[in-house]
Protein backbone atom coordinates (compact mmCIF):
# COMPACT_ATOMS: atom_id res chain seq x y z
CA UNK A 1 0.00 0.00 0.00
CA UNK A 2 1.34 3.36 -1.05
CA UNK A 3 1.55 6.25 1.72
CA UNK A 4 -0.84 7.95 -0.87
CA UNK A 5 -3.72 5.18 -0.05
CA UNK A 6 -2.67 4.87 3.31
CA UNK A 7 -3.27 8.59 4.29
CA UNK A 8 -6.85 8.42 2.09
CA UNK A 9 -7.92 5.55 3.98
CA UNK A 10 -7.42 7.59 7.75
CA UNK A 11 -9.08 10.24 6.13
CA UNK A 12 -12.46 7.81 5.18
CA UNK A 13 -11.99 6.39 8.32
CA UNK A 14 -12.24 9.72 9.80
CA UNK A 15 -15.11 11.26 8.18
CA UNK A 16 -12.44 13.43 6.94
CA UNK A 17 -11.66 15.10 3.25
CA UNK A 18 -8.82 16.02 1.24
CA UNK A 19 -10.06 19.56 1.03
CA UNK A 20 -9.91 20.44 5.17
CA UNK A 21 -6.30 18.32 5.01
CA UNK A 22 -5.07 20.74 2.22
CA UNK A 23 -6.59 23.69 4.15
CA UNK A 24 -4.93 22.18 6.88
CA UNK A 25 -1.72 22.21 5.11
CA UNK A 26 -2.22 25.76 3.90
CA UNK A 27 -2.18 27.28 7.45
CA UNK A 28 0.17 25.42 8.86
CA UNK A 29 2.44 26.18 5.88
CA UNK A 30 1.17 29.99 5.65
CA UNK A 31 0.98 29.64 1.98
CA UNK A 32 -1.57 28.75 -0.50
CA UNK A 33 -2.43 24.88 -0.67
CA UNK A 34 -5.26 23.80 -2.45
CA UNK A 35 -6.71 20.37 -2.96
CA UNK A 36 -5.79 19.82 -6.31
CA UNK A 37 -1.91 20.30 -5.22
CA UNK A 38 -2.77 17.89 -2.35
CA UNK A 39 -4.22 15.37 -4.78
CA UNK A 40 -1.04 15.80 -7.17
CA UNK A 41 1.31 15.59 -4.36
CA UNK A 42 -0.25 12.56 -3.38
CA UNK A 43 -0.27 10.59 -7.09
CA UNK A 44 3.23 11.44 -7.93
CA UNK A 45 4.47 11.17 -4.24
CA UNK A 46 6.00 14.50 -4.08
CA UNK A 47 5.10 15.16 -0.11
CA UNK A 48 7.85 17.34 1.14
CA UNK A 49 8.50 15.95 4.98
CA UNK A 50 7.29 19.27 6.35
CA UNK A 51 4.08 18.59 4.54
CA UNK A 52 3.92 14.81 5.81
CA UNK A 53 4.23 15.96 9.45
CA UNK A 54 1.85 18.19 9.31
CA UNK A 55 -0.71 15.80 8.08
CA UNK A 56 0.60 12.74 10.46
CA UNK A 57 0.22 15.66 13.04
CA UNK A 58 -3.05 16.64 11.78
CA UNK A 59 -4.49 13.01 11.88
CA UNK A 60 -3.18 12.13 15.44
CA UNK A 61 -0.24 9.96 14.08
CA UNK A 62 3.21 9.85 15.21
CA UNK A 63 5.97 9.08 12.90
CA UNK A 64 9.27 7.76 14.00
CA UNK A 65 12.65 7.35 12.26
CA UNK A 66 15.11 4.61 13.77
CA UNK A 67 18.03 3.51 12.89
CA UNK A 68 18.72 0.35 11.58
CA UNK A 69 20.44 -2.64 14.26
CA UNK A 70 23.83 -3.05 12.87
CA UNK A 71 24.88 -6.45 12.31
CA UNK A 72 27.89 -8.28 13.01
CA UNK A 73 30.16 -8.64 10.22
Amino acid sequence: MTIANEIKKILIDNDLTLTQLAKVIEEKKGKNFSVQNLSQKLKFSTLTIKEFEIIMNYLSYEVKLTPKRKQNV
